[in-house]
């Protein structure tokens, strides 16, 4: 993809102001939608970024055009909406979709997209902010052959590793497996945290054992701040969105009759803990929400 394509973006949340950083970095012309939600724009700005005030304006602009926005419900509003991309969508536009979805969801998006004229691939994101920034994100695509490889330059300015996991779709399904098994090891470890502190268990006694045994790994490794010095950052990811990525996860496993008993009771746990919180609480501060409450409802 040469740099004469006018690239969009909708969505300069943390996730999204880093993909825009850098892809103003590899010399591509950017254009990003107006938006509340959005973070300071000033540094884009000054690095030539320009802004629209509506997503059929945008579409209009731009050959290329990425959501990073938070699930299925907005993407369907931005594109389907009033003043939405599709009523300003060029014939041959490309829509990648970074957000977290329902696969369901992005599959018939994507017919729809088809029959207004334009290409869509979904574009997973894992990692976090940071990487985002640095330009280190991982991304599972779902796309056909030809739209992966015409698009893998454009992805590569923002991802270090970059999977094409199949047809459209299944970039959101593999990264929904991938939460579900990311937020369900942290929720067992923050389990079993919360009952060493009650039972008197020396948090770095739990966290030593651990990590020299199967316990060990990338999910104890986020927590461990958290469990030896109540440092919350070594997970940058709200309540929330962890209950939303569960909820997408059960609503998969549902739609294909798939076992997911195990991903309800930690879907559960998460809503008690936003519902007991606010929303916004990162998810490391579980363990002090089940250490608090005690009695496992």
């Amino acid at each position: 993809m040469s740099n004469n394509k006018k690239i969009g973006l909708i969505g300069v949340g943390m996730m999204g102001h880093g993909i825009a950083s850098n892809i103003v970095k590899h010399g591509h012309a950017l254009a990003v939608l107006e938006h509340a939600g959005n973070q300071p724009l000033d540094t884009l700005k000054a690095a030539g970024v320009t802004t629209f005030q509506t997503a059929r304006e945008l579409a209009a602009a731009v050959d290329v055009l990425l959501l990073c926005v938070t699930g299925s419900p907005q993407v369907e509003a931005v594109l389907l909406g009033e003043g939405g991309v599709l009523q300003g969508l060029r014939k041959g536009t490309v829509i990648i979709d970074c957000s977290t979805a329902i696969p369901a969801s992005t599959e018939r998006l994507a017919q729809v997209v088809a029959e207004a004229g334009g290409r869509f691939m979904d574009s997973a994101m894992t990692r976090t902010p940071k990487e985002a920034a640095e330009g280190r994100l991982n991304l599972l695509v779902g796309a056909d052959d030809a739209l992966f490889a015409e698009c893998r330059p454009l992805l590569a300015c923002f991802a270090e590793n970059i999977t094409h996991a199949g047809g459209v779709g299944a970039g959101h399904r593999m990264k929904l497996l991938h939460n579900y098994v990311s937020l369900g090891s942290v929720a067992l470890i923050a389990e079993a945290a919360a009952c060493a502190e009650r039972a008197g268990v020396a948090p770095e006694v739990f966290v030593d054992v651990l990590s020299k045994g199967g316990g060990g790994g990338t999910a104890l490794e986020r927590l461990k701040p958290f469990l030896l010095a109540k440092d919350p950052n070594g997970l940058r990811f709200a309540m929330s969105n962890a209950l939303k990525d569960l909820g997408y996860y059960t609503t998969m496993a549902s739609d294909s009759h798939s076992a997911r008993a195990i991903a309800e009771g930690v879907r559960q746990t998460f809503e008690g803990a936003v519902n007991g919180s606010d929303p916004q609480t990162l998810v490391p501060e579980l363990v002090a929400l089940l250490a608090k409450r005690g009695d496992g409802s």
